[in-house]
């Protein structure tokens, strides 16, 4: 499989919002209600979504590409989760979503390596990122990064409010 990684662009919203939608679906689609999920997929993985995202300029999102096809993708920006210790400049690794039959392959890793890489351009900060609390295999992955546990909150799916874990990652974290 020849992989490759690449910047967003506006021009990307609609491939990006089946994407999003359908790796959601794929990994956390039974978790939910059916009008919960739609609900969800509605607000945040949308096309329009997606285009306000890429229409901002302190957050990006970049797209993996094997043989054509989009596999995954990585969100960055600014934090917004609602942890006390969140300030002003710290960043976020907000989505990093692979398709089933891309995972455990080096693509998450790659994807994580290139926001991160863009998240600490102009030196070290602060970054934080959530992962559902049941998704061990995330959490693992993260703390390789150095993420550390922070906190948790309610991560709303419709009707449904799940339990999501905060990671944070300081600025001398190696």
């Amino acid at each position: 499989m020849s992989m490759s990684i690449r910047r967003a662009t506006t021009a990307d919203a609609d491939m990006l919002a089946a994407l999003g939608a359908g790796t959601f679906v794929e990994t956390f689609g039974h978790l939910y209600a059916p009008e919960d999920l739609q609900a969800f997929l509605d607000e945040s993985h949308s096309r329009q979504a997606y285009a306000a995202v890429l229409d901002q300029p302190d957050y990006a999102l970049w797209i993996a590409e094997a043989d054509g096809r989009a596999i995954g993708y990585v969100q960055a920006g600014p934090c917004g989760l609602p942890h006390a210790d969140v300030r002003p400049g710290d960043g976020e690794v907000k989505r990093l979503y692979l398709r089933a039959d891309a995972q455990n392959g080096g693509v998450g890793r790659a994807l994580m390596d290139t926001a991160m890489a863009w998240l600490l351009r102009d030196g070290p900060r602060t970054l934080w990122l959530s992962v559902w609390s049941e998704n061990l295999g995330a959490q693992r992955f993260y703390a390789r990064y150095g993420f550390g546990f922070a906190g948790e909150y309610e991560f709303i799916v419709g009707a449904q409010r799940d339990r999501e874990f905060m990671y944070r990652r300081p600025p001398d974290a190696a």
